[in-house]
């Protein structure tokens, strides 16, 4: 396949956006700059965008998406409940790079998000081109780190052009990112909190503000 390569350190346009959100939408592949990392994304309503994004990366399919959003209401559109530690832990991160692993509204998400368990893992954004494309889309994204499985984290462009050209329809180009430490995954259980992956956020934040399971 011809993969579109767009440079927004030369060629910055709102259309592009536009243009990129509606064609995440219809469920193509790209690669954009998240709050973290490149990842590679597509609409996650779309079972067959969700199961490309696996194979082109060559990823284990026990390994669950993360799923990006723009606005609370999205939360809402695909998780069945919010517990009172959930909420906390909103207030306190959201927008940011905390990933959360809620349970979801059964029938909402094609299984292969979450490798077929009944959970969903979702992070808010603020700003940024991730958010932009997620507003202009209108639906939640899923966006795993943009590398194949087993190469080093999406941070340097050069490599993920090596890595995803022909594999992807369109490559977002804004620059090699610097630090490549990515979100805080955590799951709450009965009001107590497990860190799945320690990331941006550390365990001693949360810790803060919601007690932690021993």
């Amino acid at each position: 396949m011809n993969t579109k390569y767009i440079d927004l350190t030369t060629e910055y346009d709102d259309n592009i956006f536009t243009e990129l959100g509606q064609e995440l939408k219809k469920g193509k592949i790209v690669v954009f700059q998240t709050d973290t990392v490149y990842g590679i994304g597509t609409n996650a309503f779309i079972e067959d965008a969700c199961k490309r994004i696996y194979d082109i990366k060559g990823r284990p399919a026990y390994k669950p998406l993360i799923v990006l959003i723009s606005d609370i209401s999205m939360l809402q559109e695909i998780v069945d409940f919010i517990s009172p530690a959930e909420q906390k832990l909103i207030d306190a991160f959201w927008p940011g790079p905390l990933t959360i692993k809620f349970k979801k509204k059964e029938n909402v998400l094609p299984d292969i998000i979450s490798a077929s368990d009944e959970y969903v893992r979702i992070r808010l954004l603020e700003n940024g081109i991730a958010y932009r494309l997620i507003k202009e889309a209108g639906v939640p994204i899923v966006a795993p780190s943009a590398n194949l499985s087993g190469s080093p984290t999406g941070t340097n462009m050069k490599n993920i052009i090596t890595e995803l050209n022909g594999k992807v329809d369109y490559i977002l180009d804004n620059g090699t990112i610097a630090n490549d430490t990515t979100s805080t995954i955590i799951e709450v259980n009965n009001e107590k909190a497990i860190i799945i992956r320690e990331g941006k956020i550390s365990k001693k934040e949360i810790a803060k503000v919601v007690p932690l399971k021993d």
